[in-house]
């Protein structure tokens, strides 16, 4: 048993005792975190059953534990019907190995959720997310080198393709080994909806009143070009698609190299829609012809990773089903 220091984001900003033990299994899918027994006792009960009813260690965990366990995150302070909320949950749901991940965000709507998330994460300068990223994977590697870390960079479009297009493209032009994932609401919503890279043309926003001149910058080809091995356009609508984009942009990240995920996460009160109104603009921006239809490019190198990872689901979900035993049938 090695013991190991974990801090659930939101409680470690004010309270710095909260400890995990790792006990290791046959591997970092199977491992199972506990707590610590010299602290269970001081233990508020919501981290008690994070501990007991999270999916940490679980293998083949994913947006269908939502609702049957204890989510990595329960409350936020966005807007209420927000889309990204949404977003949130169904990547939490979905990263690999949530008890080894670290996320670094940046300033915007993603920073207000962050202190309510049960996975390591780091606060960035505005723009400069990549950067950080880049230097805790490498630590990280160093620090660890027979376990794998993942880094997930999670920020807006402000800071992913105008303040930190920079350190972005950076990043993937030194084939660093980390997803970067964009939340996608086309303008500056948290500070009153100025004109982004990433907007519509011709859009009309609170500060710009005239709309936007140019197209919506093409950041997944522009993430294709640079050297990602994975980039991938979709709206959250479907958790089973995001589900599976999250997965394969993790693993091909520690395995190949950068990879991208833009996710249209739209603004529904700069846009003016209602709070339940969110789905069905992400809904009407995926069909054919609409800005966010689904799109990806994957390196062949990338593709056999993705095409293993199936193969091995596969063979966990027909090994599962010999175990499950079988009804007894009952004669009249």
């Amino acid at each position: 048993m090695d013991c190991h220091n974990w801090l659930w984001s939101y409680v470690s900003r004010t309270i710095n005792i909260y400890n995990f033990c790792i006990i290791k299994g046959e591997g970092m899918s199977k491992e199972k975190i506990a707590l610590c027994e010299d602290l269970a006792d001081i233990m508020p009960p919501e981290y008690q059953e994070l501990v007991e009813h999270a999916t940490y260690g679980k293998v083949d965990r994913g947006w269908k534990d939502i609702g049957s366990s204890k989510e990595l995150i329960e409350q936020h302070s966005l807007c209420a019907g927000c889309p990204e909320s949404i977003a949130f949950r169904y990547i939490l749901a979905s990263l690999p190995a949530p008890e080894d991940t670290v996320f670094v965000g940046s300033t915007g709507c993603t920073s207000l959720v962050f202190p309510h998330v049960a996975v390591h994460n780091i606060h960035s300068l505005f723009g400069n997310q990549n950067a950080i990223a880049s230097g805790l994977k490498r630590a990280l590697k160093a620090r660890f080198p027979d376990r794998e870390k993942d880094v997930v960079v999670l920020a807006g479009d402000g800071a992913t393709v105008d303040i930190g297009l920079d350190m972005t493209m950076q990043s993937w032009f030194r084939q660093e080994n980390f997803t970067t994932i964009c939340f996608d609401n086309e303008l500056y919503a948290n500070t009153g909806g100025q004109e982004s890279g990433l907007m519509q043309k011709g859009f009309v926003a609170k500060m710009a009143p005239k709309g936007k001149n140019f197209e919506k910058v093409r950041l997944v080809e522009i993430a294709k070009e640079a050297g990602c091995a994975y980039s991938t356009m979709l709206t959250v609508s479907k958790p089973n698609r995001v589900e599976e984009v999250i997965q394969n942009a993790v693993h091909i990240a520690r395995e190949v190299g950068p990879t991208f995920v833009q996710l249209y996460t739209p603004c529904i009160l700069e846009i003016g829609k209602q709070s339940m109104e969110g789905l069905d603009e992400m809904k009407d921006s995926e069909q054919i012809g609409g800005r966010f239809v689904n799109r990806s490019y994957i390196t062949d190198e990338a593709q056999a990773v993705v095409d293993r990872l199936k193969q091995e689901k596969k063979e966990r979900k027909k090994a599962a089903k010999k175990l499950k035993p079988k009804k007894e049938m009952v004669v009249a």
